[in-house]
């Protein structure tokens, strides 16, 4: 037994993955500043869905790009129009939506100005009228005592919907079609979406849903023209290569041109965004981006490493290093013998009579807002009590577990006796 410490204290001397485990300048969890600890996720709360569409009017009201079908008795749409005898039935034309009923007339486009062309008239504008609206104007219009071109029993007028305007938008989404760590799907879509319905709901509805776990939890919406587009990419660039921009609100956009929209918040913080957010226009592109980003890395004993972190749970530091496969509390046998604190992740491959003591040293590298780096400190065997001790995991963090000196003795100690002993066991001695 002498022999072993003997070999022990030499061993510790000259083992350079102890040696190599000098103080680390780090900051214990518990001295943490609030504004580097990560949000808690548990106390989100999803947006609710009403507020990812517009409230459509009680009645339609035409714009530009409606196309109506519109009946004159005697001027548009009727046989006698042309002077001709015989039936005075108009013609009727096939909506372009299915569960609009037939529309007589003759097809007649609501145009850029908002106005419609009509024989005899000056233009119409229509813009925010209803079909009942324009069908007594009409009428009204062409029976005024200066024209008197509608007669007392020959004035019907009738004004349907053909085709309702619609809105082109593109979206794009970069999800990987539901599990974390495959290759973007990147699918882009152009779709149609007809008045009142041309919404951030109806955009993710006809393009497979609400965004799955491996999405992130907000949509990006992209307005303007090329021009805005490449003013917006020299302003992202001044930014991350430090020249100076004009200051903006924390939070806010880089430019007005992009609205975001959160799909999860905190209750004590309400998103700000009004409805004519949400409203889609022909150019607009919506983007929905992968998670692809949101893992933390792992080293030391648990070795090399990177992992996906819960979209919507949290993960502290304990969950962590259960995830990445380490072991949690004292005794036991374990997998991780041998490791060293400076961290190869050596393993014995130990099934049960394992001799390691399990590692309780850990350090969290966490970026800071500068671009910086902290170092934080963690106890696991305070952790297991200690709230304050496990905190949160946040993208981009390095979760670094280590042997104490002690247990690197501890196990440095059991190694040696553990071999003494199957040596003996070989040889037919004894300690």
């Amino acid at each position: 037994m002498t022999a072993i410490l003997v070999m022990v204290t030499v061993g510790i001397s000259g083992c350079a993955t102890i040696t190599g485990l000098s103080g680390v300048p780090s900051v214990p969890a518990h001295r943490v500043p609030p504004q580097l600890l990560a949000l808690p996720k548990s106390d989100l709360q999803e947006i609710s869905l009403a507020r990812l569409r517009q409230d459509p009017p009680e009645v339609y009201q035409l714009a530009p790009g409606d196309v109506l079908g519109v009946f004159i008795q005697t001027i548009l749409g009727d046989a006698a129009a042309d002077g001709q005898l015989g039936s005075n039935s108009p013609p009727f034309q096939i909506p372009d939506d299915p569960s609009q009923p037939p529309v007589f007339g003759v097809p007649v486009p609501v145009r850029e100005d908002g106005t419609v062309a009509l024989p005899q008239l000056p233009p119409i504008k229509v813009t925010g009228l209803t079909l009942a609206q324009l069908t007594s104007l009409i009428r009204q219009e062409y029976s005024l005592p200066k024209r008197d071109i509608l007669k007392k029993g020959n004035d019907r007028v009738m004004v349907g919907l053909i085709r309702k305007r619609t809105f082109r938008v593109l979206v794009v989404r970069e999800e990987s079609g539901g599990q974390m760590g495959v290759s973007k799907r990147g699918t882009g879509s152009t779709i149609d979406l007809p008045a009142y319905q041309n919404d951030v709901l109806h955009a993710l509805n006809a393009t497979g849903g609400l965004p799955g776990l491996d999405a992130k939890n907000e949509i990006r919406i992209y307005r303007g023209a090329f021009q805005d587009a490449v003013e917006r990419d020299r302003l992202i660039a001044d930014i991350k290569a430090g020249r100076k921009v004009c200051e903006r609100a924390p939070g806010e956009p880089v430019d007005e041109n992009v609205t975001v929209i959160p799909l999860r918040f905190s209750p004590h913080q309400l998103p700000e965004f009004s409805q004519e957010d949400i409203i889609l226009q022909t150019g607009d592109i919506v983007m929905i981006s992968s998670r692809e980003e949101e893992t933390y890395f792992t080293g030391g004993v648990l070795g090399g490493g990177e992992h996906a972190l819960p979209r919507d749970k949290d993960l502290d530091v304990l969950g962590a290093i259960a995830v990445s496969g380490g072991q949690l509390g004292a005794g036991g046998s374990t997998g991780m013998a041998g490791g060293g604190g400076g961290g190869g992740g050596r393993s014995s491959g130990g099934g049960r009579g394992s001799y390691s003591v399990p590692a309780s040293k850990v350090i969290i590298l966490r970026r800071t807002p500068d671009g910086g780096q902290i170092p934080i400190r963690i106890d696991l065997n305070r952790a297991l009590e200690d709230p304050r001790q496990r905190i949160l995991i946040q993208p981009k963090d390095v979760v670094i577990l280590r042997y104490t000196w002690d247990e690197e003795l501890v196990n440095f100690a059991s190694s040696l006796l553990q071999f003494n002993l199957l040596f003996n066991g070989f040889s037919g001695g004894g300690i």
